[in-house]
């Protein structure tokens, strides 16, 4: 197992203000609108440098996304920021008619998602935006695991054109992937090759398999483990050359289990190559309040999670 280390944890959301920060001075046509959370999307270094290249909506996120949608007509390239929750839920309608629809260069960048956003409780965590967003026709969809990542992807998002779903989150997780990093969209990294089972794991779940890893290999189990960081386009390439290699899959995600990465894997290999899987995920039910911890604890998504899965898909494939 490839040892993994970081030397500070830092939450995705800050990954995020300081890729749109170095638009700002790179791409003069980035421009940034926000739902009555600049603090909390950690846009403010943008609002301070950038003032006439943002809009301060307030809380009318419907609104937020059109404007979007309309100054995408004039070449710009706007990123909205608000929860995840209001990012998809409440504004499905305009995404779907406004920005998916007619293929806009919206860049939705969505904080606060999954369990995390904790004491808030079910009402502002969301746990089917993946869902929603990857069943839309011309939506890519990216889930990063740190704050590196997060704030390459959102380099990386202004290059691409069409709109993307780019979700992160509030609490500070280790920082392990490279500062340099160049972030290709819908191409999965490889963290550690291994024969006996596939881990795939998105977002926050990334750093809980690096943990799992090391746990099955004081069992004398090499896990593969991959980071999915966009799941659509999923990269079926690297699913594929891994699973014929370890012929059994763990998935792992801070979201429901219908719709996320575990659902688009498991569609993609019943289809190519079907294999014994495991889903590590939020099963049919709404969040609650409390602590991060607390919540990672009780639905299931933690280390040992990941573990108990793995040992029961390498079961499954001697069947």
């Amino acid at each position: 197992m490839k040892k993994f280390t970081y030397s500070e944890k830092k939450d995705t959301r800050s990954g995020f203000g300081a890729g749109l920060h170095e638009l700002g001075k790179s791409n003069p046509n980035v421009v940034a609108l926000c739902a009555d959370l600049i603090g909390s999307l950690k846009m403010d270094a943008f609002v301070k440098d950038f003032p006439e290249r943002f809009v301060q909506v307030g809380i009318a996120e419907a609104n937020m996304i059109s404007m979007a949608a309309g100054l995408t007509i004039g070449g710009k390239i706007p990123f909205t920021g608000t929860f995840a929750n209001f990012s998809t839920g409440r504004v499905y309608d305009q995404i779907r008619q406004s920005v998916a629809y007619s293929r806009k260069n919206v860049k939705i960048c969505a904080s606060h998602a999954g369990l995390t956003l904790g004491e808030d409780g079910a009402t502002h965590q969301i746990l089917e935006d993946i869902g929603l967003m990857k069943m839309l026709p011309n939506m890519t969809v990216i889930n990063t695991c740190d704050y590196n990542q997060t704030k390459a992807a959102t380099l990386a998002i202004a290059e691409h054109v069409g709109p993307v779903y780019l979700r992160f989150g509030r609490p500070v997780v280790p920082n392990f992937t490279p500062a340099d990093q160049k972030f290709e969209i819908g191409k999965a990294v490889l963290l550690n090759e291994g024969k006996d089972v596939t881990i795939f794991a998105t977002g926050h779940l990334v750093w809980k398999a690096i943990e799992a890893g090391e746990i099955l290999e004081s069992k004398g189990i090499n896990a593969e483990i991959i980071n999915i960081h966009t799941i659509k386009p999923l990269d079926v390439e690297a699913v594929l050359n891994s699973v014929k290699k370890t012929r059994c899959v763990v998935t792992a995600e801070e979201h429901q289990m219908n719709g996320g990465l575990g659902d688009s894997i498991a569609q993609y290999l019943s289809i190519n190559l079907p294999t014994p899987i495991e889903m590590v995920a939020v099963n049919d039910k709404f969040g609650e309040s409390g602590t991060p911890e607390e919540l990672m604890t009780k639905y299931g998504l933690e280390a040992k999670n990941i573990v108990e899965a793995a040992l029961k898909a390498i079961e499954r494939k001697k069947i």
